[in-house]
C-alpha cells in the first residue's frame, strides 16, 4: 500500500515578471508557500515513509527566503516557473517526488508534475 507524504514550507521573496502582458511588472513581494508530494511504498521500522524534517530542511536550503528571485534565477520567476524549478531540485534529492505546488498568494498558485 503506498503513502503520499506531503511537506509544506513558507518563504518570503520578492519578484517581478519581465514580460507581464507585454510590459515589466513592478517589483513586489509575497509570502510564498511550497508543497511537495512524495510517494512512499513502504515504512521504516519507526513507521515513517520519508522523514518530514529531512524534506523540510532540504526545502529550507533551496528556497530563496528574503531574496529577490530575479537576482538569482535565469528565468522569469512566475509561480509556474518556480514550481518547475523546485520540482527539478527536489526530484534530484527525493526521486519519489510526484508533484510540487507553489502558492504565490493564499488563493493563487501553480502545480508542476511530470506524466
Amino acid at each position: 500500500m503506498p503513502w503520499r507524504i506531503r511537506v509544506k514550507r513558507k518563504f518570503n521573496s520578492a519578484h517581478f515578471l519581465t514580460d507581464y502582458h507585454g510590459a515589466p511588472e513592478p517589483l513586489h513581494g509575497h509570502t510564498w508557500s511550497v508543497e511537495v508530494y512524495l510517494k512512499a511504498d513502504a515504512l521504516d521500522k519507526g513507521g515513517m515513509g520519508i522523514d518530514f524534517i529531512e524534506v523540510d530542511n532540504f526545502l529550507k536550503d533551496i528556497l530563496p527566503d528574503y531574496r529577490c528571485m530575479n537576482d538569482i534565477y535565469d528565468f522569469s520567476p512566475s509561480a509556474e516557473n518556480v514550481a518547475r524549478w523546485v520540482y527539478g531540485k527536489v526530484k534530484e534529492r527525493f526521486p519519489t517526488l510526484e508533484k510540487v505546488v507553489v502558492w504565490e498568494t493564499e488563493n493563487c498558485g501553480a502545480e508542476y508534475f511530470e506524466d
